[in-house]
Order: C-alpha cells, then structure tokens, then sequence
C-alpha cells in the first residue's frame, strides 16, 4: 500500500520566468535586511516589501479578479512561496493573510466580506491573523472556551487567545469561537472575522527567548460584533478551520524555514568542506529535497481541489524535525563562535533558541501524529 501517494507538481504558465521576477524583486529590497530578518522570515515584518509584492501580483494569486486576485494557481503560488523562503524575505505582515485566510473567505466567505477584505490583502496593505489556541488548553484546540453569544445587537464575544503570531500588526483575526451554549469538543464552533480595532479588545505581547516579538495574547471583554461577522455556516467551525489548516501545515515553509542557516554554512565553509562537513551537507539537502517532493505533492491535490489533511500533518511533522535537528548538526559540526558577528554565527545562535518553538506553530508532533494514526486507521 502507498501511504502517501504522490500528485504531480506541474504548474502552469512560464515558471522560469516566475521565479526570476521573485528574484528581481528580492533583489531590490533586501540591502535593507539583516540575517536575523531573514531568519523565520515569515515572521520578519517589512510593510514596504509586502506592498511591493501586492503591486506585483504575487499577494493572492489563486484569488478571483474581482476580488484583487490574479486566479493563477496555487502551484505558481507555491514556486513564489518557496522563492521568498529560500531568500529569506521578510513576509510576515502578508503571510497569514496571503496563506490561509484570504482563502477561507474566497472559499467560505460572504460577498461583502470578500469586498471588505480581500482587495487590501492583495495589495500586501491588509494583514490578518488566526485566533484559535486558548490559555489552559495546550494543542487540544477542540476545548475552545472563548464564547461567541448571538443577541439581537450581534454576536457578544468574551475569552482570550493566546499565541496569536502577529496580532499586534493585523487588522483583523479570523477567530474560532463557541457558539452554542453548552456545546463540547468539535460541535458548537464558528468562524468569526473580528476586526482588531474593535472596542473591548486588548492585544499584550509574549517576548520569545530570542527577544523577538511575534507572538501576542489578545482578549476580549464584552466585544460587540455585528452578525454579519459569522464566516461560513454556524456551528461548521471545526470543518473550516481543519481545512484551513491542511494550507498552513503542508507549505514550504514547514521545511525552509531555518533553510538560510544553511545556506550560510555553504557559504562560510567554501568550496573545499572537509568529510565531515561534505556529508552533512549532502544529509541535509537530501532530506530537504525529499520534504520539499512531498510538499509539492500535497499542494497538488489542494491545487486539485481535494483536502489532504493527512498529507499534510505528515510534512509538517517530517518537516520540523528536519528543521529542528539543523542546527544541533551544524554546531556539532562546526566550531562556531555563537557571539560571532558572521552571519553563520548569528543564524546559528538565533535557530538554536527559536528551533524548539517550530513544532508548536500550526499543531504539535503529539496532536499532528494522532491525526496521521486516524487517517491511516490505526486509531
């Protein structure tokens, strides 16, 4: 039995072409970036970058014209995708909204609700974030407690989420609520789209242990949302947000992520490594470019219209480790000087400390192998 069938990665159009016009794009904005920009880039925030990839066409490719898109395919995204992580592009103030939640609302959304948020999204000026974990919780997401109440004014919101990357940058947060009073696990849940400058919100920032500030809290105390705020069917919350999470989990960057920590190890050690060296960098890529095959295969069957929950935990799963053990193996494998002004040694005293947090974003190993154990029977 093939557990994990692959779906062809051939997308459309001049994909050469594509790649270069990333590059040229790269090119002019990145005298501005320090390594440690371009480290978890996905989560360095340039708003002059991400206007520029707006006006280029490459913010909401798949997305209907009407809306801003440019209804390219979602494998021509995934070659712009796989540019910006291997350069190392800070993407952050545009990638969630870019990524999954521009999509939910093409694909869940109402018409207004399109209208309202999808055009500023494509020009890389409207950012967005996803509010689903919850204090006390850990990565059981199904124990949401943030309560959804429908009064004849709108929906009453009181709760908190917690990890919310980029919240203190977004305009608004697809949010998962409980809706129905009551209501346990999976059933009772909706989507809402809350914007941010709301009254009753407060957004308090979480400091990582590299100093950085990507994370927040964000509470909410008696926030009036008028109905209209619902995405989707009410009570279908869960369905939505898994499929939402099958377009977080599988992309590129759940293997290049840390990838200009190798990049700059290449670059430092020349083109004469030692055996040692030779063969940790042959390792590396060789399971990088077996993670980015699975990656490609994954989004085909999105592309194809299908929903490869499965798939996708496994990519994410595969994929942190991966880029969870780089760093060790390069400190391992070199002598360097962690207070170093190298770029090698700035990357690897940054991935060092920022590696254990990759396989909490988007689901823990724990949460992700259970999904794998029940798509593939064994539970």
């Amino acid at each position: 039995m093939q557990i994990f069938p692959l779906h062809p990665f051939r997308p459309q159009g001049d994909i050469p072409a594509l790649r270069q016009q990333v590059r040229a794009l790269v090119a002019a904005h990145e005298h501005r970036w320090t390594p440690l920009q371009r480290a978890n880039c996905w989560f360095s925030f340039d708003p002059e970058f991400s206007r520029a990839m707006g006006a280029a066409g490459l913010l909401g490719m798949t997305w209907p014209k009407q809306y801003g898109g440019h209804e390219r395919t979602m494998l021509e995204r995934y070659v712009v995708l796989e540019e910006l992580l291997a350069a190392g592009a800070p993407a952050g103030l545009h990638w969630i909204a870019d990524r999954q939640t521009g999509a939910l609302l093409v694909r869940y959304g109402t018409e207004a609700q399109r209208e309202k948020y999808l055009p500023g999204m494509a020009r890389g000026e409207v950012y967005a974030c996803i509010g689903l974990s919850e204090p006390n919780s850990g990565s059981d997401l199904a124990s949401v407690r943030t309560f959804a109440r429908k009064t004849n004014e709108g929906w009453l919101v009181n709760g908190q989420k917690v990890w919310t990357s980029g919240a203190h940058k977004s305009h608004a947060a697809l949010t998962l609520l409980r809706t129905e009073e009551g209501s346990e696990r999976q059933q009772g849940l909706s989507q809402l789209m809350i914007d941010l400058d709301t009254p009753g919100i407060t957004i308090r920032p979480i400091i990582d242990m590299t100093g950085t500030h990507h994370f927040n809290e964000i509470f909410f105390e008696d926030v009036l949302l008028p109905h209209d705020a619902l995405v989707g069917v009410e009570g279908q919350g869960w369905k939505q947000v898994t499929a939402e999470l099958a377009l977080e989990r599988s992309g590129p960057e759940r293997y290049l992520s840390s990838h200009v920590l190798l990049v700059a190890l290449i670059d430092a050690i020349g083109p004469n490594p030692n055996d040692e060296i030779a063969e940790l960098i042959g390792r590396l890529t060789a399971e990088m470019w077996t993670l980015r095959q699975m990656s490609m295969s994954t989004a085909a069957k999105l592309d194809a219209g299908e929903d490869p929950i499965v798939e996708a935990a496994i990519v994410k799963d595969l994929g942190n480790a991966y880029e969870q053990a780089l760093p060790r193996l390069v400190q391992a494998a070199t002598d360097t000087d962690l207070a170093g002004s190298s770029a090698l040694s700035q990357l690897l005293a940054y991935y060092l400390l920022a590696a254990p947090s990759f396989s909490l974003r988007g689901g823990t190993p724990e949460v992700l192998r259970g999904i794998i154990a029940k798509g593939l029977g064994l539970r």
